[in-house]
């Protein structure tokens, strides 16, 4: 495998990340834009629950940087602390808990102080779902029967009038499902959910009128020649996506004739992202084995017409909801996941790593194929049809 981790975003990224999501952009979308794997992306989102976290900011009490750095200078000028406390127009009291937090008087250090004193401010104040118990066993019971947060929030309020500490907003409740390092609501809730989401959409977050949201003119595998069927000849390909954790995808493709399988890495599951690589590897392929691919009804080859364009090979897609069509694919992905398990990032893997996994897979004998390798199969077929 490659190298694991990917670099971190910085304070600028991630303000950037958010606003993109916050526009109703695809993980993909700001992956592209940032430079990073969708998977990076979505480990971000996913860890904040979709919610766009809100700006920190200073208290207005809180010294800041440039009087820490006078409360340095007067300690170095060995100024007493009522001193340093009337230049810098402060109590006493202040400039001595200050000295006493940040190392004393031999380690106080003005910069180490200020970045300690900004991460010790972190504590977030607790939502009323977590301190009201009563109030949290009842929204957990309208969960469990199906009741969406609005309508929880809307019933307690005409069933609590003249209690308002009974009373919580849906978008608390959405915060506390979606953000389980709350600790409020347990992650079961979510499966009530109408839309089984695991995190928050923004509101303008939508593919209505966008090409990736639509297969247009897409021809159907009933209209596929009986060449493709009968498999008697090679190129003739059957294609999905493999997903593993983090929003992270493997395209998979496999010849019918041979079941010689081709792994592709894709950097996002939108179209663009996966024609864009299909197109690169399929165009390596001579001439023979670019006849047709048939994939599932997944927007993710929306832009069908331009992958044809770039590699002369005509898509197909399957009915709705009927794998078996493209059995072939469904029976050798289920053999990757020897090499991909369930749950598994499959974004640090290269290329190169890809090739070498379909490479041992394609050298193993097959029963299907009277215990010949797809790769000694796929020559021969090449080689009476050249």
């Amino acid at each position: 495998m490659g190298q694991m981790g990917r670099p971190g975003l910085s304070a600028a990224q991630k303000a950037d990340l958010w606003q993109r999501w916050k526009q109703g952009q695809s993980l993909s979308e700001i992956g592209r834009a940032l430079g990073k794997h969708a998977g990076s992306i979505h480990g971000v989102v996913s860890a904040n629950g979709g919610f766009m976290p809100a700006v920190r900011r200073r208290s207005r009490w809180a010294l800041t940087l440039a009087e820490r750095e006078e409360i340095s200078r007067g300690m170095a000028r060995k100024l007493s602390i009522r001193q340093i406390a009337a230049s810098l127009g402060r109590a006493p009291s202040t400039v001595s808990r200050e000295i006493k937090r940040h190392g004393g008087f031999c380690g106080y250090r003005a910069t180490a102080a200020d970045a300690r004193a900004w991460a010790q401010a972190r504590r977030p104040k607790l939502c009323r779902l977590a301190t009201h118990r009563p109030l949290q066993r009842i929204v957990a019971g309208k969960l469990r029967c199906e009741w969406s947060p609005e309508q929880i929030a809307g019933w307690l309020k005409r069933a609590f009038p003249d209690q308002d500490t009974m009373w919580v907003s849906h978008e608390t409740i959405y915060r506390s499902l979606f953000i389980q390092a709350r600790g409020v609501l347990k992650k079961e809730l979510l499966g009530h959910l109408r839309s089984r989401r695991r995190m928050r959409r923004a509101l303008h977050a939508s593919t209505e009128g966008q090409p990736r949201g639509q297969i247009i003119d897409g021809v159907s595998i009933r209209d596929r020649p009986a060449e493709v069927d009968d498999r008697a000849i090679p190129g003739h390909w059957e294609g999905d996506l493999l997903a593993g954790s983090q929003n992270s995808h493997i395209a998979t493709l496999v010849e019918r004739q041979s079941r010689f399988t081709m792994l592709v890495k894709v950097p996002g599951k939108d179209t663009a992202s996966v024609v864009t690589a299909l197109s690169q590897h399929v165009r390596t392929l001579p001439a023979a084995l670019r006849r047709s691919l048939t994939w599932d009804r997944g927007t993710e080859l929306a832009q069908h017409k331009q992958f044809t364009l770039a590699t002369k090979v005509q898509v197909y897609f399957c009915d709705p909801q009927s794998p078996w069509q493209r059995g072939t694919n469904e029976n050798t992905n289920r053999l990757l996941r020897q090499y991909f398990p369930k749950g598994m990032d499959l974004s640090p893997y290269s290329q190169t790593e890809l090739n070498a996994i379909a490479l041992r897979l394609n050298q193993r004998p097959r029963k299907t194929l009277g215990f010949q390798t797809p790769a000694a199969i796929l020559a021969a077929g090449v080689a009476l049809t050249g």
